[in-house]
């Protein structure tokens, strides 16, 4: 826009021409919505989604979008907010456009399940919203959050301690279930909007509770951004420059750490685990996003990580002592750190007991799903003189070879008991199985699903990946043997 158009614009009524043109720019610039699309507007009654409605309304043809309204009453103002509401449906007639009301209850909600007010209230009219959105076939829900609401926010955050990813502030756009939330007026002023009310003759209601700086935001507008204003007159502009800039940044970081967790995370039971290794190669701004990204993946509990829970993990994860350590976490979760194995677990679902498992005929496989195994049974005839020998030489930490003549079944593959001992191959006596995982490094979470294989009777025959016996060797005078193979599982994605 050049300088005889700004000031044309000014003269005949500059902020709804203002309004429009941001609008259209900001559709130009994010595509917030698509051709054919169905948009279904937030609308409280307020002169900013008064306005927003009106301004999508009246550009719907140019953008080829469907509009529709949601309007719903939270029960607080008995006074108030019928008058809300029947305005807003007068409004919506007048225009054709069609509306959705509804009656909330938050008292009665909070009366019944407790909890903070604001929340309940959000909980139940994003409920609504979502019911209302698929009800009508809308892929997009608009809010009308503008320019000041953006600045309050990251003031707020700041005030109350933030990582920087919280510098971005309230989301443009943000994916929640089968519908896009968008903010197409994010980049416009509360003023502006207010005027462009007048200009087309909107009526609109105010909301008393704002007045009230008993509410944080409301003490933030009304107080604390007036008076840093003193020292920086375009500071609610410099806090929106902020946000968008660590937006953008925050984005970036965001992928980066989604393809590590794709590329680093390996799903076990429960949980998620990784290499010590791994997250050490990564900068510290990695680190603690993607510790972060891990618990907010596995908390069932839709709340916020807090900076210095993931800074405990971080510090914890990368110390070299001790061997093994562990923490339970907020929202049900738990870090460990064995060895170069780190893991997070939900609690709930970490195994918690052992396995005996009887195998009568060692043919085919059998899975171990608590120690992330499969065990392959088959037998093979001896073929030749080197027969025993071949056997020997393919054998390995996850394969043994038994002379079949020389065990007693039925097997019986189970996880360890107090004092199991085993008569390793190569050593003079018997060793406690203990002692084996600690020489192995097992960690410890693992060592009471890892299998013991044993024969009838008892005798301990092997220990996949860690130790075989010294019975029933193969020899020149075998002629059957039982080959073992375990094979690693992985378990199905979570949930």
């Amino acid at each position: 826009m050049n300088e005889h158009e700004h000031s044309h614009l000014t003269a005949a009524g500059g902020a709804p021409e203002k309004v429009r043109a941001e609008l259209l720019r900001m559709q130009r610039e994010e595509q917030l919505m698509l051709p054919g699309d169905t948009v279904l507007i937030a609308v409280s009654g307020g002169p900013d989604s008064m306005a927003l409605l009106h301004a999508l309304h009246m550009n719907a043809d140019r953008l080829s979008i469907k509009v529709m309204a949601a309007h719903a009453n939270h029960g607080f103002r008995p006074d108030e907010s019928p008058q809300e509401a029947e305005s807003v449906r007068r409004f919506c007639a007048n225009l054709g456009i069609p509306l959705e009301l509804a009656e909330l209850d938050v008292p009665g909600y909070l009366r019944e399940h407790g909890g903070n007010k604001q929340a309940a209230a959000r909980e139940l009219r994003y409920r609504f919203l979502h019911e209302a959105a698929a009800k009508a076939g809308a892929s997009r829900i608009a809010f009308a959050h503008h320019a000041d609401d953006q600045a309050e926010t990251v003031l707020m955050r700041v005030l109350r301690g933030t990582a920087p990813g919280g510098l971005a502030g309230i989301p443009l756009r943000r994916k929640e279930g089968n519908v896009e939330l968008i903010r197409p007026l994010l980049r416009i002023n509360k003023m502006d909007l207010a005027a462009y009310c007048t200009h087309w003759n909107i009526s609109y209601h105010t909301d008393s509770s704002n007045l009230s700086t008993d509410y944080f935001r409301n003490a933030v507008r009304l107080e604390a951004l007036p008076y840093l204003e003193s020292f920086n007159g375009r500071l609610s502009a410099s806090l929106c420059r902020l946000a968008e800039s660590a937006s953008a940044e925050s984005d970036y970081l965001n992928a980066r750490t989604e393809e590590l967790f794709a590329s680093l995370m390996r799903p076990e039971k429960g949980g998620l685990s990784m290499s010590g290794a791994d997250l050490a190669g990564l900068h510290v701004a990695l680190q603690r996003r993607l510790i972060k990204l891990i618990l907010d993946y596995l908390a069932l509990e839709n709340e916020p990580t807090g900076f210095d829970e993931v800074e405990h993990i971080r510090i914890g994860a990368l110390s070299a002592s001790p061997a093994s350590w562990r923490i339970d976490l907020s929202r049900g979760l738990r870090f460990r750190r064995e060895y170069s194995r780190l893991s997070w677990t939900r609690r709930s679902e970490e195994p918690q007991d052992g396995y005996e498992i009887l195998v009568a005929e060692p043919q085919g496989s059998l899975l171990l799903s608590e120690a992330g195994l499969r065990l392959e049974f088959s037998r093979e005839a001896i073929l030749g003189e080197n027969g025993a020998g071949s056997a020997a030489a393919e054998a390995g930490p996850l394969t043994a070879f038994f002379d079949l003549d020389e065990l007693l079944f039925p097997l019986l593959v189970r996880t360890r008991r107090e004092g199991d001992r085993m008569n390793p191959l190569g050593l003079n006596g018997s060793k406690k199985v203990q002692d084996m995982f600690v020489d192995a490094k097992v960690p410890p979470s693992r060592r009471p699903f890892m299998p013991l294989v044993c024969e009838a009777g008892g005798r301990m025959l092997w220990i996949p990946g860690i130790r075989r016996s010294a019975h029933a060797l193969a020899s020149a005078g075998t002629k059957r043997l039982l080959r073992i193979e375990a094979r690693e599982t992985g378990p199905p994605p979570l949930s």
